[in-house]
């Protein structure tokens, strides 16, 4: 049976990020990332803590995907830092627990790389705002699998769609899902006549190679 609210978001969420400006489309103009590489797009999905409405809409999002796909997750955990404030609102929603992994262990105290209450064998679903490679996110995974529970998914606000993100968790058999996609993004921001119609080709050909973009 499909659902209509998730069907309506990848489209709806680019209208939010686009309208607060967590993203910006430059093709012609391109971002530099702190890894060098150009890039049409630039993304800064914590502008959304500061829009209730949003965030909210973000939050059922993430509530309605995981009510769908993992009906028996026992607890939500937010990936630092983007992650955590809306692992906070969907564990609200679920009334299910709520975890946070840090990228690393801390150097200090407990050294806990996990914070909060969990149990081995215990179903976790992970938040993250922003997938790319997908390689911090899949390293918050693993924390969380190592630690003795299971990894059910994780559900992102948005994902580059790089096909090295999507190989990288199907290698390590963690389902991905995302609220919505660069492919939605480029498709509203045309119909919002934020770029035109002759800047899609250029756009796409990033997705597929980033690398060579602007060069």
């Amino acid at each position: 049976m499909s659902n209509p609210l998730l069907e309506q978001l990848p489209r709806r969420i680019a209208g939010d990020l686009l309208s607060i400006g967590a993203v910006a489309l430059r093709p012609n103009e391109p971002f530099t990332w702190t890894s060098g590489l150009k890039s049409p797009i630039y993304c800064d999905n914590r502008l959304t803590m500061s829009y209730p409405d949003i965030r909210d809409r973000i939050a059922e999002g993430f509530a309605a995907i995981i009510r769908e796909r993992y009906p028996d997750c026992e607890a939500v955990a937010g990936i630092a830092t983007g992650g955590i404030p809306h692992a906070a609102w969907v564990a609200q929603k679920l009334n299910l627990p709520m975890l946070y992994v840090r990228d690393k262990a801390k150097g200090h105290g407990k050294t806990n790389q996990i914070e909060g209450h969990y149990q081995a064998g215990q179903k976790v679903v992970l938040i993250e705002d922003l997938i790319s490679t997908g390689g911090s996110s899949l390293k918050a995974a693993l924390a969380v699998r190592e630690a003795g529970c299971k990894v059910q998914g994780v559900v992102a606000i948005f994902t580059y769609e790089f096909p090295q993100a999507a190989e990288a968790f199907k290698a390590e058999g963690i389902p991905l899902d995302t609220l919505s996609c660069y492919s939605a993004l480029i498709e509203t921001a045309l119909e919002q006549g934020a770029v035109k119609p002759e800047d899609i080709g250029l756009l796409q050909s990033w997705r597929e190679n980033p690398q060579s973009y602007g060069r």
